[in-house]
């Protein structure tokens, strides 16, 4: 953990109190104090764990990444995340934390989610370095000093690689394969496993990625374009040995409809109208190009063009109307950027000069 600077606590002092402060002991002695107190709470590293039904794992867990972190000689905490599990998961688990105070659980209302159970988990860590990985023990916790080793090296983001699967190749490594390689090929983030939870993240990165509906496998992706330095090393990728798997190959078609969203975001996020303004211009050319051709033959050549070509027309009316809509998407979209990036408290309106009755006159600009 970063230490807090001296001269932090004593311009606090100086804020709080003047020019005296520096000079009251006793104050000062309570605020280095409190210092020493946060360097010794709050822990290096946080591993993060979601949680849904894993009773049979979870004690398991506990006991493996204690005595590796312990190993370590680091502080740490485990935050442990029970994303609305109807076993008795959330029992054992607060049977744990009642007994090591580093470990931290969070126990949702319901099943959220993979990813919203992380960013739970995230929200709650305290640590400077953040791990992150699956609580059904096919990610091994002996891996973590590899993900250390990295993080200490330097790289933001360190991603975790099954560079040797068990699984079924027709259904989770086949697929598997071809959704990474897209999404490298679409991100330039150049990895060869997104899919997999275990990782380890800088804080800082975290913060500026916001997480919602199944985006936490693309982490990686979407830090990149905050300029994060990521790497990637092998783990091991061992068969569950029990409870049931909660993956099927229905995620993999989910998947391919997040690639979609994080091609729109990394591309698009501050300037919609290039994307929506690109087909929309294409539709409204190509309306026209219709429409033009079919004046043509009425007025040049006279043939009946609602006769002859009626469905033609018709197509025609849906790519002008299609292509004015896609435009005033697009337009949309750039005043809601624009709304992010400017300051929320603007004046509706523009002064060109007061007088006040000291015949004092201030021009102010437009």
């Amino acid at each position: 953990m970063a230490p807090i600077p001296l001269a932090r606590v004593i311009a606090s002092n100086f804020n709080r109190y003047g020019p005296a402060a520096p000079h009251s002991p006793t104050k000062l002695f309570f605020d280095l104090a409190l210092v020493g107190y946060n360097q010794k709470t709050v822990p290096k590293y946080s591993i993060v764990v979601p949680l849904h039904n894993e009773q049979e794992n979870v004690t398991d867990l506990y006991d493996r990444l204690k005595a590796v972190m312990e190993t370590h000689g680091e502080s740490f905490e485990i935050v442990l995340v029970d994303d609305g599990s109807n076993d008795h998961t959330f029992a054992m688990l607060r049977e744990i934390a009642a007994v090591d105070s580093r470990v931290t659980v969070v126990k949702l209302r319901r099943n959220f989610g993979q990813t919203a159970g992380l960013a739970a988990g995230f929200d709650h860590a305290r640590g400077e370095y953040i791990i992150a990985m699956d609580g059904d023990l096919q990610h091994d916790p002996n891996d973590i000093p590899l993900f250390l080793e990295k993080i200490a090296a330097g790289y933001e983001i360190v991603s975790g690689w099954r560079k040797v699967r068990v699984d079924n190749f027709w259904l989770r490594r086949l697929p598997s394969r071809i959704a990474n390689w897209v999404m490298a090929k679409i991100s330039g983030v150049d990895i060869h496993d997104f899919g997999t939870t275990f990782k380890a993240y800088r804080r800082d990165i975290l913060e500026q990625v916001p997480l919602y509906g199944e985006l936490h496998r693309f982490i990686p992706a979407l830090a990149s374009w905050h300029g994060a330095s990521i790497c990637e090393v092998p783990i091991r990728n061992v068969n569950r040995e029990r409870g049931l798997s909660h993956y099927g190959i229905s995620r993999t078609f989910r998947v391919f409809f997040d690639l979609l969203t994080i091609r729109f975001l990394l591309r698009y996020l501050s300037r919609p109208l290039h994307f929506f303004g690109t087909f929309g211009m294409m539709s409204v050319f190509g309306g026209t190009a219709i429409v033009f051709w079919l004046a043509i033959e009425k007025f040049l050549r006279h043939v009946p063009v609602m006769a002859s070509h009626g469905p033609l027309m018709m197509a025609a009316l849906g790519l002008l109307l299609g292509g004015l809509n896609l435009l005033a998407i697009g337009l949309l979209g750039e005043m809601q950027v624009r709304h992010y990036h400017e300051p929320s408290r603007r004046a509706p309106y523009s002064v060109d000069r007061v007088l006040r009755s000291q015949n004092e006159e201030h021009s102010v600009s437009d």
